[in-house]
């Protein structure tokens, strides 16, 4: 009997032991579609799980996925993390047209300005107007990238030298923007972008400046347009999320460590890292002596006033959603506004 007492007892210590030392550790896996070296993985996702990490007292371990390690492709990873199959996915929203159409006025034509405080904004107008889209996930932070720009082989001085040019664009919406310049836009996932530029499938695309070292872009083109003023010609949006059932599996003092770690600051810092990304990206492709073309005030304005009915197209489709299109893009530009000026 003593040895029967003995024996269960020790069963018991074994299993409370392996509660606890499990409640200590939570692995929380990471998925993401760029390789390691790229911007945000390197200098925003990996930063960002070591302090949560640390905050947590080593209890949470998030294990990142790069380049699509476990499988699917960059548009599943919305549907990855929303299903479970993983715990959490960095993405661009765009690559699943339609689906988030409320995001989509931060991509309209010259809307953003710098990284940080489009971000910032972006995530402040996402917290307002696009929470209902993205059920099944908890939202760590929205972000964007800096000024958007056009990468090309042959140089692009004015707005005739987009016609008929193959260009990669990200989204729905840049895709719109791109055909009504004149090109003919190529819709691809940026992982594809080196193959389709090396091969001669386009002849340019939109890329920030950030990504173009992962993606050997200044190798591969020689001329990089870009255009006077504060804003970019587009934006790519990204959300950075978490499978909202294993959110809510985390003990609460787990959760208030992704709370601390999540929201306009988190969105903040996202928009920094792209920042310092396209100083980078720039300086490579000045060392290599590429053609790096800034369009002047008048020629600028043209692009503007060509691309210009997008958005009035744009308000009038979320508007016959039973969306306030207007106000949305009203919003969104003062947000712009508001960030950049703090």
């Amino acid at each position: 009997m003593f040895s029967l007492k003995a024996l269960t007892a020790g069963f018991v210590a074994v299993a409370a032991f392996t509660s606890v030392a499990g409640a200590q550790e939570i692995t929380l896996r990471l998925h993401q579609m760029l390789p390691p070296q790229a911007t945000i993985p390197a200098e925003a996702l990996k930063p960002w799980g070591a302090k949560v990490m640390e905050e947590s007292g080593g209890r949470l371990k998030i294990e990142q996925y790069d380049a699509m390690a476990l499988g699917g492709t960059p548009p599943q990873l919305v549907d990855q993390v929303a299903d479970g199959v993983v715990d959490m996915i960095w993405t661009v929203i765009g690559y699943t047209p339609g689906r988030y159409p409320t995001t989509e006025a931060f991509e309209l034509p010259f809307m953003v300005t710098t990284g940080e405080a489009t971000s910032k904004a972006f995530h402040e107008y996402c917290e307002k107007y696009c929470m209902e889209e993205f059920a099944g996930m908890k939202v760590i932070a929205f972000h964007t990238h800096g000024p958007g720009l056009i990468h090309s082989k042959n140089p692009i001085e004015k707005l005739e030298d987009m016609q008929g040019v193959k260009i990669r664009g990200g989204s729905r919406t840049i895709n719109q923007m791109l055909e009504a310049l004149g090109s003919t836009p190529v819709g691809m996932p940026v992982p594809a972008v080196s193959e389709a530029l090396s091969k001669g499938v386009i002849g340019a695309t939109t890329i920030p400046w950030e990504v173009t070292p992962s993606l050997r872009v200044s190798e591969l083109v020689k001329n990089h347009t870009g255009f006077t003023g504060d804003e970019g010609l587009y934006t790519q949006t990204f959300v950075f999320a978490m499978n909202q059932a294993s959110y809510d599996a985390l003990p609460d003092d787990m959760k208030a460590v992704i709370d601390a770690n999540s929201g306009i600051e988190a969105a903040a810092m996202f928009g920094r890292v792209m920042d310092s990304g396209d100083a980078r990206g720039l300086k490579i492709a000045q060392d290599l002596g590429n053609n790096i073309i800034t369009l002047d005030e008048a020629e600028t304005q043209r692009w503007k006033d060509t691309a210009a009915p997008l958005i009035d197209a744009w308000i009038e489709e979320m508007n016959g959603k039973g969306m306030d299109a207007n106000a949305m893009v009203e919003d969104a530009r003062a947000m712009i506004a508001k960030h950049l000026g703090s």
